[in-house]
């Protein structure tokens, strides 16, 4: 402080502009706004949307399911209720189809900006490293959620128009009330979103490592394939427990009078473990990284 009582300003740092926030570059809003508006979201939010109605035509023409052997599964009792209906489509697109989103969303985010030559611009504004995977990764995930909500949302209502509005009825016997079915619904999206972590890390690690986006997309589908597929080996026994791919069904105890919790626990764990790591590496690899497009 000066004699005459006035505070001597701090000179800016070296290197940086007046104003400058690393914090407040490349905001969510505008990295959301950017990819809500690309044609391979349009593309995919369609698919999603239109599969209830897909399978409500095929049980239209196909009459309507019946046991097999006496035994009664969750496809069964598809047409049961809105609810019933909702919690098949996730069934039969668990495995696959919300597969695909997920690996779309985190493996084309990064990869597409060094395809198109705009990444080292975005680094140049400055956005920093950290920042922008940060900012990317959440939109990604953002996206990858929404997709998984999507489905059931437009399933239930489809369902509940197709088949009426009532509870949900157990594949073993039994049934759930509707406000209870839906509820659990919702910790099904949450685990399979959950479960989907290791895809979503694999992509976004696969995105910093290349500049192509098919290449990212494709390698996370095509490894969770190998997942799969791994674990219709019997042969491998307890080791099984370690793949992803082993638990990717546990929410399917919740669709029963008592549910059971600890099938989902462990695949959680696993998936989060998996996830954990790959988003490390993909954060210290692209920190060192030699951006050149």
């Amino acid at each position: 402080m000066s004699g005459t009582g006035t505070t001597t300003p701090i000179p800016p740092v070296a290197g940086r502009a007046d104003g400058y926030r690393p914090g407040r570059t490349l905001p969510l809003r505008v990295e959301l706004a950017r990819q809500v508006k690309r044609r391979r979201t349009l593309v995919m939010g369609a698919v999603l949307a239109l599969l209830p109605f897909v399978l409500v035509a095929a049980f239209a023409i196909g009459g309507q399911p019946e046991g097999r052997n006496g035994r009664v599964t969750l496809m069964d009792t598809a047409t049961a209720s809105g609810a019933n209906f909702a919690a098949t489509c996730l069934f039969v697109s668990a495995g696959f189809l919300l597969v695909i989103p997920v690996a779309l969303f985190c493996g084309d985010t990064v990869a597409s900006e060094a395809n198109w030559s705009s990444l080292r611009y975005l680094l140049a504004a400055p956005v920093p490293r950290a920042r922008l995977l940060w900012s990317k990764l959440t939109v990604a995930l953002g996206m990858s959620l929404a997709a998984m909500v999507l489905l059931p949302v437009v399933a239930l209502g489809v369902g509940a128009v197709a088949y009426g509005w009532g509870p949900l009825e157990i594949p073993t016997g039994g049934s759930l009330p509707a406000g209870a079915a839906a509820q659990r619904l919702l910790v099904v999206i949450a685990y399979i979103f959950v479960s989907q972590l290791v895809t979503a890390a694999l992509a976004f690690w696969l995105s910093t490592k290349t500049d192509n986006p098919l290449g990212a997309v494709g390698g996370a589908v095509f490894l969770t394939i190998v997942g799969n597929v791994l674990d219709a080996v019997t042969a491998l026994g307890d080791w099984r427990d370690f793949l992803p791919a082993h638990w990717q069904f546990a929410w399917a105890d919740l669709i029963q009078a008592q549910p059971e919790w600890s099938g989902m626990i462990q695949g959680a764990a696993v998936s989060v473990a998996y996830a954990v790591v790959l988003f490390a590496l993909a954060f210290r690899g692209f920190a060192r990284k030699d951006v050149v497009s």
